[in-house]
């Protein structure tokens, strides 16, 4: 007797973002352009050895080359981090492709920097990739960063959870983002094996030159790519909707609603 086939089931779609280079070259370089504090934080120094953790395209990566230090940067987006090696072609720091959880460096930096990249990583998989940032590191070293925090794009959140819901998507789920508190990145810090300097949550209300439909394309790609184009541009277009009395001023100025969490801590 011939037995039945079973049915294919189709593989879950990808949680997170998908990163396009040129986008995000074209909308995205606010992210570098406002990154000053976490810099000057930093303060890097020529002849150290410092890991960009989820360096993107390399735009800020080649800023603290220029300083002297050594960099090494890293990212788990391939298009990305092919931006990044043209890049580093004239600059000439190195440009490695690894997802932030398994990290395979041992002991070899004086400091590890990200600028907005930490919150594309799962809550879930926050202790594993704080885990291998404590590794690349040696005793004593930095690990200096800023990431979204709790209240982070709020109003943008609430806008396309609200949109998406009517297609039966949970937009809260499928951008896997996390955004947390000073108390609870603290937390994971130290289980981690970090000692904390400073740790804050900052309001940063950030004007987009290029308005928030471009915004949506480029920073929330992976979830709105799960709509047929037709349904992908309608949302777009009531997102907007919902987002224009508050995040669009008088004159037509757009900005988003960032909550920026910035901390320092010490590998103990």
């Amino acid at each position: 007797m011939k037995q039945k086939s079973s049915p294919s089931i189709a593989p879950p779609r990808p949680t997170g973002q998908i990163w396009d280079a040129d986008a995000y070259a074209a909308n995205g370089r606010f992210v570098a352009n406002l990154a000053s504090a976490v810099v000057a934080l930093l303060n890097p120094k020529s002849g150290e050895r410092i890991l960009d953790l989820g360096c993107g395209d390399g735009a800020l990566t080649e800023q603290l080359a220029a300083t002297g230090a050594i960099l090494t940067g890293v990212d788990v987006s391939p298009t990305m981090v092919a931006a990044a090696r043209t890049r580093s072609i004239v600059s000439g720091f190195k440009i490695d492709l690894h997802p932030a959880e398994s990290l395979p460096y041992k002991a070899r930096f004086d400091a590890v920097f990200s600028n907005a990249a930490l919150h594309w990583i799962p809550a879930p998989n926050q202790p594993a990739a704080l885990a291998a940032v404590r590794r690349a590191l040696r005793p004593n070293s930095r690990f200096v960063a800023e990431m979204g925090g709790h209240g982070n794009i709020a109003a943008i959140r609430v806008a396309l959870q609200t949109v998406l819901g009517r297609h039966g998507i949970d937009a809260e789920a499928a951008a896997a983002s996390f955004f947390p508190s000073p108390a609870i990145y603290t937390r994971l810090l130290q289980q981690a094996g970090f000692s904390v300097n400073s740790i804050e949550l900052v309001p940063r209300p950030t004007p987009l030159p290029a308005g928030m439909e471009a915004w949506l394309n480029t920073f929330r790609n992976g979830v709105l790519d799960r709509l047929n184009p037709q349904d992908r541009a309608n949302a777009i277009a009531e997102t907007v909707a919902l987002l224009r009395p508050v995040l669009r001023d008088a004159e037509g100025n757009w900005f988003a609603d960032y909550s920026r969490l910035r901390f320092h801590a010490t590998a103990i």
